[in-house]
């Protein structure tokens, strides 16, 4: 049986389809972008040398029709478009709001790509930044469970929030309050009792420097749903105690369109480091406050 949040998310899916008709045209940029990574997938395969085949290597070809290429299609790319060319679903945002970041993307890939939420478009988001590595951050384990059936190759970790909706303008309060704007990393915010400052979150948040951090979750529609103040904050967070000498994190926030995100972006990501809004998607490049002391919260 589906969870109530699982039950939700298509809800909620089903109806941003339903207000559109964009979907063939998602669809026409999905396969023009998988087709653009395989025209330099190929090119890069063949300008590179091949070694010359062993025995062992020329049975494995021959078992395998007799082709001498020892290059397979990238497993994360191959289920991306299996996955689009076999299904009606589209990914929640529109061609124009998913072209804000492939265009980061095809600068930066391969990189490290934090996506909070797994939804449609996660297959996507792997197979544009093949080389790199994904991962995405979900607040319903059933629906990690359901997603990771279909597709096993997506890096996926379960966490919680303890935030309310309800709470948000009382939350948005803390953009003057020194345990979250004056503090060197999201630890040191956490420790000092910010309440913005997701805890528990997995191994790999802390062990990678990332290049591109995605807000679309936790869910945000109902009184009750936890809301994307805490995202938000962590990902401004994570991009300013990014490593010095890395370069600047490329945020993208969605659904900017409504009172929360709208708000929590502007407020702790910065109106001054905005670069970019298409739709319902808001770009933001954040540097490293770790590569000069004293560096504001916001410019």
């Amino acid at each position: 049986m589906s969870s109530p949040m699982h039950v939700r998310k298509a809800i909620h899916f089903a109806s941003l389809r339903a207000q559109g008709k964009g979907g063939l045209a998602l669809r026409l940029l999905l396969a023009a972008a998988l087709a653009g990574f395989l025209l330099v997938f190929a090119a890069r395969s063949l300008s590179s040398p091949s070694p010359l085949p062993t025995a062992s290597r020329r049975q494995e070809a021959a078992e395998c029709g007799g082709g001498g290429g020892d290059k397979g299609l990238p497993l994360a790319v191959a289920e991306a478009l299996v996955h689009y060319t076999t299904s009606n679903t589209t990914p929640q945002q529109t061609a124009d709001e998913i072209g804000v970041s492939l265009r980061v993307l095809q600068r930066r890939a391969p990189c490290n790509f934090l996506v909070f939420g797994l939804g449609f478009d996660s297959p996507m988001w792997a197979a544009l930044n093949h080389g790199g590595r994904t991962v995405f951050l979900e607040e319903d384990a059933s629906w990690i469970a359901s997603v990771r059936s279909k597709h096993p190759s997506l890096e996926s970790y379960h966490v919680t929030y303890d935030t309310v909706l309800t709470e948000a303008d009382a939350l948005l309060e803390l953009r003057d309050h020194p345990a979250c704007v004056a503090q060197p990393d999201l630890a040191s915010a956490a420790e000092a009792s910010c309440r913005l400052a997701l805890r528990g979150l997995p191994p790999a948040f802390h062990e990678l420097e990332w290049d591109l951090i995605m807000v679309d979750a936790p869910t945000g529609w109902t009184p009750q749903s936890p809301g994307r103040m805490g995202a938000i904050y962590t990902a401004g967070m994570a991009a300013r105690a990014r490593r010095p000498g890395d370069g600047p994190t490329d945020v993208f926030v969605h659904d900017v369109d409504r009172p929360v995100e709208d708000a929590f972006s502007k407020a702790f990501l910065c109106e001054g480091y905005l670069a970019e809004q298409v739709g319902r998607i808001r770009h933001f490049v954040i540097p490293s406050h770790r590569e000069k002391d004293g560096t504001p919260f916001c410019p």
